[in-house]
This record gives structure tokens, C-alpha cells and sequence, in this order.
């Protein structure tokens, strides 16, 4: 395309702050739109000149005036964010873009809301909020561990629950837990650290280790599960995939009164021994049509990691395919 050719459009920032918060340190956030979207992005102080194609201009106008819309309401803008309006524009979805930032389910430790990032993310927590049980199916990356666990803290303090009870089936990939070092809770503890690392950004170590020592939080393999009814209480089950049939429809009948369950997992990572069919395959396929069961279903696009991440997993799906 000649230059004569290149469809441009103008943006007029208001101030110094919606410079930085929208150009990024060394410009960094314009550098990775213009690498997504194949425009030329220039900057003359408060005044950004869009060129390329038509589309692609269009595209990012829409994207900057989002942007902009952040921060008059104060929030801060990071590199995730642009991330998540580049995916979202790609995917047709970015007038959804500043409701994400309208849903604040919580705050961290240092007093920063935590939210959703991206529609899907947005959508689990809808399901969450209306139903029973909730599974999150999708690839790594994706939030479900750390949304699951904040959902669960949310219902714990506004008095929802009395409880979180947090697990997961203690195999992994090609490892065996009777090789590892120390106790049961020492062998298990390495598995949870998604789980851990949830509780701590929300209430920091000291608050999490208090409430593991009063029961108000309990973190225990699938196996303790057996045998118990879960009242009043908030319960996450990671890593579903890895359950077999028995173990998913133990747990699940665990659900009591009161309470809320989220299954979280992903059906590319199974770690079963060949031949055995997942729990939680199999229970996408005989609790679809239960209405107070919701499934949530986490695509690439979904991953807030580095973009390179959601690449990585669609080039896998592919080969696989």
C-alpha cells in the first residue's frame, strides 16, 4: 500500500494522563497494537494519527476511544488490558469491553478491585453468581483458578458461606506423589500453589495461614472428599480433568445445603492412565441439560498471559486436530 493509499484517522487526548496511561512506558501499549493490528500509530502531543488499511484503522480508533473511556473512570490501564481490547476487537466483542471493568468482585491486600479481563471471564462469573455448580472448562491461563478462588472469598465475606473447602485429585502429569519428599499435606501443598497464590494476593500469607488454622479455609486432596456433606460452604475442585468417573460423581454429590460448587479444569491436559475416562468429560456429556448446573467454556482468546501463550494453544489445537 502506497502511502497517497493509506486510510488514516485522528484521536485527540485530553490530558497527560491519558497519554501515559494509554501510550504505555516507552510507548510500549501503541508498539503492540500496531504489531496486532498492522497500522501505523503517530503521536504529536495530545493529537494520534492512525494509518493502514481502512479496517485496521477503524479497528484501533475504536480500541484507543475505549481505552480513553477507562481512564476518565479512573482505572488504570496495563498491558493485559490491551491485550484483552485487541482480542476482543479481533473477536467482535469490545462493546462489551468497559462492562468488564464495571463488575469489581473484590479488592486485593493492597486495595486494588479485582475484575474480570476478558468475556469470558466475565461470562463465568455471571454463572457463578446464578448458579448451583459451575464448571469452567478450558485451557491454562485462562483465570479460572484465581476467579474461582476470589468468587469464593467474596461469598465468604459478604456471609454467603462459612467456609471454602478447596481440592483437587493428586495426579499430575507423569509424576507419582510417593516419590516426592515429606507427609501427605507436604506432598499435596506443591499441586495447590495456583490455589495458595489466589488466597495469598487477596489476604495475604499471614491472614491465609490464620484461617487454614481456624478451618475457615481447608485445602485437602480429593481423596478426604468421601464420605462428607459440604454445608454452607464454598467448593473448588481444580484440575477436574484428572477425576475419574467415581471421584467426579463423589464429589459432586458432596453439594449441601447453602453451598456452591465450581469444577475447574482442562480436557486437553489429562494425566489419566490410558483407557480411563475423565470425570469431567464425561460429565459434560450427563449434566449438560440439569439446569442448575452451568458450563463455561474458555477459549485462547480467553488466556491473560503473555499473547504468545493463547498462540502456543491454538497452534497445539490445531496439530492435534
Amino acid at each position: 500500500m502506497t502511502e497517497s493509499n493509506k486510510f488514516s484517522m485522528e484521536l485527540v487526548l485530553h490530558d497527560h494522563e491519558e497519554i501515559s496511561q494509554i501510550f504505555g512506558a516507552q510507548d510500549k501499549h501503541l508498539k503492540l497494537i500496531e504489531e496486532n493490528r498492522h497500522v501505523d500509530i503517530h503521536a504529536r502531543g495530545e493529537i494520534i494519527q492512525i494509518s493502514g488499511e481502512e479496517s485496521d484503522v477503524r479497528a484501533v480508533h475504536d480500541i484507543l476511544k475505549k481505552l480513553q473511556m477507562l481512564v476518565l473512570k479512573k482505572i488504570p490501564v496495563s498491558t493485559p488490558d490491551i491485550v484483552t481490547a485487541l482480542k476482543m476487537s479481533k473477536k467482535g466483542t469490545l462493546d462489551y469491553f468497559v462492562d468488564l471493568y464495571e463488575d469489581e468482585i473484590i479488592k486485593d491486600r493492597n486495595g486494588k478491585g479485582i475484575r474480570p479481563k476478558t468475556y469470558g471471564q466475565k461470562q463465568y462469573i455471571e454463572t457463578i453468581k446464578k448458579k448451583d455448580i459451575t464448571f469452567g472448562i478450558g485451557p491454562a491461563g485462562t483465570g479460572k483458578t484465581f476467579l474461582a478462588v476470589v468468587m469464593a472469598i467474596a461469598a465468604l465475606r459478604k456471609g454467603e458461606v462459612q467456609k471454602i473447602v478447596l481440592t483437587r485429585p493428586a495426579v499430575e502429569a507423569g509424576e507419582n506423589l510417593g516419590f516426592l519428599p515429606g507427609d501427605l499435606k507436604e506432598k499435596v501443598d506443591p499441586y495447590l500453589r495456583p490455589v495458595y497464590d489466589a488466597l495469598y494476593t487477596v489476604f495475604g500469607v499471614e491472614h491465609t495461614n490464620r484461617l487454614m488454622e481456624r478451618g475457615v479455609i481447608e485445602i485437602a486432596p480429593l481423596a478426604y472428599m468421601r464420605g462428607r456433606t459440604l454445608d454452607d460452604a464454598f467448593v473448588i475442585l481444580d484440575e477436574a480433568q484428572n477425576t475419574t468417573i467415581a471421584q467426579m460423581k463423589m464429589f459432586l454429590t458432596r453439594l449441601g445445603f447453602s453451598s456452591k460448587m465450581i469444577v475447574n479444569g482442562d480436557i486437553s491436559q489429562i494425566d489419566l492412565p490410558r483407557g480411563v475416562i475423565s470425570g469431567l468429560v464425561d460429565a459434560q456429556k450427563k449434566l449438560k441439560h440439569i439446569k442448575r448446573i452451568g458450563f463455561v467454556k474458555f477459549e485462547s482468546t480467553d488466556v491473560v498471559r503473555h499473547p504468545v501463550v493463547a498462540e502456543i494453544i491454538d497452534a497445539y489445537d490445531q496439530d492435534a486436530g
